[in-house]
């Protein structure tokens, strides 16, 4: 996505274990800036990467939506918003991970605590106790 230049944050479960959280997860969340040229940079992305499922909507529709899910060879949750984040801070905040020679912008350590506090479910808050522990050593 950074060929595109997306202006995303990778959240959730995956950003859990990027942070050293062990559990498994089987989707990634990205949290999106919600404007209608990241949105179709972000369509772009997905086809190149071959996500085909991606030409079955639009920036439009993306940007009307919450929570977008791409279900191909991966499973994409695609928000453009979430409980506890705004985006633009977020981004300032974020942190680059490299992940199987791979870049990823991620959600800081800050950041997914709130939006874990904010999620409330019972997985959320194990990981929010868990990130919280490794944040005192």
């Amino acid at each position: 996505m950074q060929q595109h230049d997306v202006r995303y944050v990778v959240i959730g479960g995956v950003a859990s274990v990027l942070h050293g959280v062990p559990r498994a997860t089987f989707d990634l969340g990205i949290l999106i800036e919600a404007s209608q040229e990241n949105c179709g940079r972000l369509l772009e992305a997905f086809l190149d990467a071959g996500l085909g499922t991606a030409s079955l909507t639009s920036a439009d529709e993306l940007l009307a939506h919450e929570i977008t899910i791409f279900k191909d060879r991966v499973r994409v949750d695609v928000q453009t918003r979430t409980p506890g984040l705004v985006f633009q801070e977020a981004w300032d905040r974020r942190e680059t991970m490299s992940f199987q020679e791979q870049e990823f912008e991620v959600v800081s350590k800050q950041d997914l605590i709130a939006s874990k506090r904010a999620a409330g479910r019972r997985v959320d808050l194990e990981d929010v106790r868990l990130l919280e522990i490794q944040a005192e050593e």
